[in-house]
């Protein structure tokens, strides 16, 4: 483990923070608040759109920034709103779907926003879409605008199996990776990824790789966790991520990450002597 106070603490939610029952536990909010009073950054990297971060915001009292659907936003929790983002152009996303359903037959698409998700006829609905309400609409409309993400869902393929299908026709357009096992595959702006969002941000605050620390438990968050310092999988993630983090801490559900920023953050009091 570092023995060095990091500058920039990053951090998943789904599978990482968020438990499987979907709450977070008042010990990992006790400690991102630890973080905080200490004058360190925090900050989540996520592939939730802003629409989905408002239970977040206010269960860690709106303090903190969140980069947003896998990189393509960035969302200032205190005031609850977009403050930048790199979008996929129309163009770009008329010729993913054109390819997307070619080498997948039967893919359903969607194009996602902060705050809204249109969507082909073939597009099923999953759990991370039953907050909204989703536009049926062809392809002139579905595809007009420029959007922070593309996402294809298939009836029967995993998303492993749906990646492992997509990435090698989609990566020279857009940046195509999978978050979880809903028979999902995204697609986001090329050149564009947890990493890269979070070493601009990082950048601006001058704070380098080495002070930095990040949690993930998924293939998205890969990137992100080869770019920071130190970086952690919790024992439930993804095999590949496994494999790569410098060490593997605590479940989703057991506290993981709240157990680290225990010891890396250790209460003081006012005067700053610690208890």
């Amino acid at each position: 483990m570092t023995s060095v106070t990091p500058r920039l603490v990053a951090t998943d939610l789904d599978g990482t923070i968020v438990r499987s029952d979907g709450t977070v536990s008042a010990r990992t909010v006790a400690a991102f608040d630890r973080v905080r009073r200490a004058g360190a950054l925090f900050v989540f990297v996520t592939g939730r759109p802003p629409r989905l971060m408002r239970d977040i915001a206010e269960a860690f009292g709106h303090h903190g920034l969140a980069i947003c659907s896998n990189g393509a936003l960035l969302y200032d929790m205190s005031r609850g709103e977009v403050v930048g983002e790199n979008l996929i152009q129309p163009e770009e996303l008329v010729e993913a779907a054109r390819l997307l359903r070619t080498v997948i037959p039967g893919i359903g698409l969607a194009v996602e926003y902060a705050e809204g998700l249109t969507a082909d006829e073939l597009y099923e609905v999953g759990d991370w879409d039953r907050d909204v309400t989703i536009r049926r609409v062809g392809d002139s409309e579905l595809f007009r605008h420029p959007a922070p993400k593309l996402i294809g869902r298939h009836p029967t393929l995993s998303a492993d199996e749906l990646l492992a299908l997509a990435a090698p026709v989609l990566a020279s357009i857009v940046t195509p990776y999978h978050a979880n096992g809903e028979r999902l595959v995204e697609a986001i702006a090329t050149g564009v990824s947890k990493a890269s969002a979070l070493r601009e941000l990082a950048d601006r605050q001058g704070i380098s790789p080495v002070g930095a620390i990040a949690f993930g438990d998924m293939p998205n968050d890969l990137p992100m966790l080869s770019w920071a310092g130190t970086s952690y999988g919790v024992a439930n993630s993804h095999a590949r991520v496994l494999e790569l983090v410098d060490h593997v801490i605590s479940s989703q559900d057991d506290d993981g990450v709240a157990e680290v920023l225990e010891r890396l953050f250790p209460e003081v009091d006012l005067a700053g002597a610690d208890r």
